[in-house]
């Protein structure tokens, strides 16, 4: 990896879970940025000699943990790095050279953002059968501030964030996010309190991150897991009496139920599951919401 650019100083953090393959092609991404982060971490939830040695190739540091889902993993970096800046990425996304330097520059760009996102585009060509996840594409450059939507602010897969700022909020929920009962949603909490807060979330696009291509399977799982995510967040938002938690909802289930509709008419069957899936994943997930929160505010 080549010397730093000025701007922000960078660690880089990749969670990981015994995806090796889509581990290889990530380091490889981030060892080839042109601006080097000033250090790379793995956190490894299924630890092996293989993922050791990659890590080892890439120049990274090898942490690992006992399987307690993606927050966990991310909280873990988050309390080893001693950067300005932690940025974090999936074992199937792969950044493009230039990630590290843009994440660096836009984070010092006035006015300072507590956190910057950028376009997730697909990786490579499409293989048949594939479909995209998490994709944003916008060009165009945009701060957001206050109370919005946060999943369509960014994605825990492009997403880096000031270090002070992210202890002051508390890290990721470790309720959220995939390997935990609350199964995703945890990149959207986290936007959502650092907008809360009254910082800037900056979306610049020349940080790109490139994200492989999902089976139909695959996708028919997120379909759920991201509903359900969606779901429990509301739930602990509504449990701590924030109204907006309502906004977020409608605009969830009016998306998939536009997109439901048209492929009901288009009598394109298996996406119309998917739509349905996403909505009836909900209700499950705004109930588990409510009550982890309930129950977290009886604790001493």
């Amino acid at each position: 990896m080549s010397a730093a650019v000025p701007g922000a100083s960078v660690t880089v953090a990749v969670a990981t879970c015994g995806r090796t393959a889509d581990l290889d092609v990530c380091l490889r991404a981030v060892a080839a940025q042109t601006a080097a982060p000033a250090r790379l971490l793995v956190v490894d939830q299924q630890p092996s000699e293989e993922a050791r040695a990659m890590a080892s190739a890439a120049g990274a540091e090898y942490l690992e943990q006992a399987r307690s889902g993606l927050s966990a993993s991310r909280n873990l970096a988050l309390r080893e790095t001693r950067t300005e800046l932690l940025a974090v990425t999936d074992e199937d996304c792969a950044p493009d050279p230039e990630w590290v330097a843009a994440i660096s520059r836009a984070a010092v760009r006035a006015p300072a953002p507590v956190a910057v996102t950028g376009p997730i585009l697909p990786l490579g060509e499409r293989p048949e059968g594939g479909h995209a996840l998490s994709l944003r594409d916008s060009l165009e450059p945009r701060d957001y501030s206050g109370r919005i939507v946060p999943w369509g602010v960014g994605s825990g897969g492009n997403f880096a964030a000031r270090v002070a700022d992210l202890r002051d909020a508390g890290g990721w929920d470790e309720r959220l996010g995939a390997g935990t009962r609350g199964m995703a949603a945890e990149d959207a909490d986290l936007i959502y309190r650092l907008l809360l807060s009254g910082g800037i979330v900056r979306y610049e696009p020349a940080a790109v991150v490139r994200h492989a291509w999902s089976t139909p399977e695959r996708r028919m799982q997120t379909r759920w897991s991201y509903g359900y995510g969606v779901g429990a967040l509301g739930g602990i938002r509504l449990a701590r009496r924030d109204s907006f938690a309502w906004s977020m909802l409608k605009a969830y289930a009016v998306h998939h139920g536009r997109l439901l509709a048209g492929t009901l008419r288009r009598r394109e069957g298996t996406l119309a599951l998917g739509h349905w899936r996403a909505l009836v994943s909900l209700a499950p997930g705004i109930a588990y919401g409510w009550r982890s929160e309930r129950a977290a505010r009886r604790r001493p």
